[in-house]
């Protein structure tokens, strides 16, 4: 996103993890917890127009995001969420989740039977339905 002009700031715990980023990688890096409000002020959350969290852990991700939301007001967040079943009891909270669980099997399942790749709707898991896709939540 960074490439397209947008600010992007990626925040980690790990200083070794901004090595991974591309070498053209133009945004700002903040090292600390993405839970902590200091830092989440540092990476100026309160200025941003999305917060996205993909870190490891599936309620690290839901309580930054909710604290960008409900603390920076942040008017556009997204957890990533492993878990299938938290994937869409959050969705049903009103959290925005991509489970990258069930888009990745549904994805493995069409290269397997060699179909077309579907869209984010048709590999949601068990339980998650268009109608909670229709109301913003992934």
């Amino acid at each position: 996103m960074s490439q397209e002009g947008h600010d992007v700031t990626i925040i980690d715990q790990n200083p070794d993890s901004f090595r991974r980023l591309s070498a053209d990688f133009i945004g700002k890096r903040v090292l600390g917890n993405g839970i902590d409000e200091d830092t989440l002020r540092r990476a100026d959350v309160g200025t941003a127009d999305a917060f996205v969290a993909t870190t490891n852990g599936d309620n690290r991700n839901i309580m930054s995001v909710q604290m960008a939301k409900v603390r920076f007001n942040v008017p556009k967040v997204v957890a990533r969420i492993y878990d299938p079943n938290r994937a869409y009891a959050y969705a049903e909270l009103g959290v925005e989740t991509i489970c990258t669980t069930c888009i990745g099997a549904g994805l493995m399942r069409d290269m397997i039977l060699g179909n077309p790749f579907g869209t984010v709707q048709e590999y949601l898991c068990a339980g998650q339905t268009s109608d909670t896709q229709e109301g913003g939540n992934a």
